[in-house]
């Protein structure tokens, strides 16, 4: 059974994706949670923490699905195609997660720790967010160069959300080719990732 904190959550990213995030009433998000509006601000001292709080669940998602790729089965460029699919995917899907990848944040989306609001949280956008794909790269592969190699397929992942590319399907592959993670015809081959196993464990 979900927490009261959970619940809220769950009913705030509700509201979020129905409507702009000045809109989003904390009584109606309590309602739909199924809590008091007391327990709503006993949790989250009011909508600004609420809203903190969205930013870094959103923030979570996205880092989790990195762990996910990198800890799927085949080779090292495999599992690189798999985190550069799941970034434009994320970004595509959850707006909130768009602005946190991109830094591209406007009115109708809750404004994230470390941009003024509240000082002292710790900050949250495309820079910490790279930096969590990057140390997780290294702990999957072992190997300082293909981390790098993570952080640039996601840092080229990132420029499809910005600027999309038609269609979309190809672009993606042209990506991964640049990077050497695939062959001419867009085959995985490897070339320019290791093909050793990551460590064992994952993270």
């Amino acid at each position: 059974m979900p927490t009261a904190r959970e619940s809220l959550l769950e009913a705030a990213g509700a509201a979020l994706a129905a409507r702009p995030w000045p809109a989003v009433r904390m009584i109606d998000v309590a309602a739909a949670a199924g809590v008091s509006r007391q327990t709503l601000y006993n949790e989250f001292a009011g909508k600004t923490g609420l809203g903190h709080a969205l930013v870094r669940r959103d923030a979570a998602w996205y880092l989790d699905g990195v762990d996910r790729a990198l800890a799927s089965s085949g080779a090292s460029a495999e599992r690189l195609a798999a985190v550069v699919e799941w970034t434009v995917r994320a970004g595509r899907e959850r707006p909130l997660a768009r602005a946190l990848l991109t830094g591209c944040w406007n009115g109708n989306l809750p404004v994230p720790a470390g941009r003024g609001v509240r000082p002292g949280l710790p900050a949250l956008g495309p820079a910490e967010l790279i930096r969590g794909v990057r140390e997780r790269a290294d702990a999957a592969f072992g190997a300082q160069e293909a981390a790098q190699r993570c952080e640039l397929a996601v840092r080229l992942a990132l420029s499809y959300l910005i600027a999309p590319a038609e269609p979309p399907e190809p672009a993606r592959a042209g990506l991964l080719r640049v990077l050497g993670a695939t062959g001419p015809g867009g085959s995985r081959s490897g070339a320019g990732l290791s093909a050793t196993s990551p460590r064992a464990g994952g993270r």
